[in-house]
């Protein structure tokens, strides 16, 4: 599986399916030039796409689509959304989907069963109001745990935006955005290293929060992601680049040997990261929560992650806010486990700060 990853492309576009106002704009006609053998096929909506979306003959061809296919659309709603965890605000998003495939990734939870990338063409539209947003924030003048002094701006909450820039410039657009934005800040999380971003010229203006867990964790459950050694191994160059690098221990996957494993990942990167990434460090911890939906697809391709992500004996259900019913680990459990973890990170990699954990 390892070899698979490493050497198969991340996307080989042979279909493009295009919303005909999104072929309209600038950034659809350059995607579609970026693709020149790929057959476009009109669609009325990039939400509903039978052939690609909820249909569940879709799951022995869920890889297949996501390397194949690629959605154009148009964002209807342009709304920034308070957070208050990984970042102040959420941005509207560029970008729907991913080309990788984590076995406990919610966003299929929402689309259907493959969820390849749609990208929004209309990042014109984008800019100007979030340009719009951050000018009305004005300064921050009150530190929290998002920033002590930017206000952040998630730009991927439903997508991979260093995946994202294989396939267009959107991101790179909203990066210069935030470049020349001295009271804001954008920030994402992501599995792919790609080192095209290096030459961006951020100037501490972009947060990448790389996600990393125990090597055998994420071989058999980050599917067709960066390796975790080479996104460790990336964090001190993104540094040198401009890049403000912060880590996501997510999810935290509480297996038989979690604690040992997670101690040997946290003496690695206190081993690798260079002082000057050392001095901007910080992370957030997030414990697994699954879907009883998603459990039941994966079981369709990839039944041995849910021998790690489905554990009844060790979990409870959590009715979400749009009626889906998750679970997450037993409160007792979960809350040791999270001090535990803060006790390993204090041990094993004590420059890090821990903004939050849950």
């Amino acid at each position: 599986m390892t070899s698979a990853v490493r050497t198969a492309p991340l996307v080989d576009i042979r279909r493009i399916y295009a919303e005909p106002a999104a072929l309209e704009l600038p950034r659809g006609r350059d995607v579609v030039d970026r693709w020149p053998g790929a057959e476009i096929v009109p669609v009325e909506s990039h939400w509903q796409i039978p052939e690609v979306h909820g249909d569940e003959a879709n799951v022995a061809r869920w890889v297949r689509i996501k390397t194949e296919a690629l959605v154009l659309g148009v964002k209807k709603s342009l709304v920034t959304r308070p957070n208050g965890r990984s970042a102040d605000f959420i941005a509207p998003s560029t970008a729907n989907g991913c080309a990788m495939a984590c076995a406990y990734c919610y966003v299929p939870r929402r689309k259907g069963y493959s969820n390849p990338v749609t990208v929004f063409a209309n990042i014109e539209q984008i800019t100007a109001h979030l340009a719009r947003h951050i000018h009305r924030q004005g300064p921050k003048t009150e530190a929290n745990q998002c920033d002590p002094e930017a206000w952040v701006y998630d730009i991927g909450e439903n997508s991979d935006c260093s995946a994202d820039a294989l396939l267009t410039e959107n991101v790179r657009e909203l990066c210069e955005l935030f470049r020349m934005s001295p009271t804001a800040k954008a920030s994402f999380a992501t599995k792919y290293v790609n080192r095209e971003l290096l030459e961006w010229d951020p100037m501490g203006r972009t947060r990448i929060r790389f996600s990393v867990m125990p090597d055998e964790t994420a071989k058999l459950t980050d599917i067709r992601t960066t390796p975790v050694a080479e996104r460790i191994a990336a964090i001190n160059d993104f540094v040198d680049a401009g890049f403000e690098v912060h880590l996501n221990f997510s999810p935290v996957i509480l297996t038989s040997t979690w604690v040992a494993d997670w101690s040997a990942l946290l003496e690695r990167l206190d081993d690798t990261l260079h002082e000057r990434a050392k001095a901007q460090l910080a992370a957030e911890v997030i414990l697994l929560t699954h879907n009883e939906r998603l459990h039941e697809v994966n079981l369709g391709w990839h039944p041995r992650a849910e021998q790690l992500l489905w554990r009844p004996e060790l979990q409870e259900q959590k009715l979400s806010e749009n009626g889906a019913v998750n679970v997450r680990y037993r409160r007792g459990l979960k809350a040791d486990a999270v001090a535990r973890f803060r006790a390993l990170v204090a041990e094993k990699l004590p420059s890090c700060r821990i903004r939050y954990a849950f």
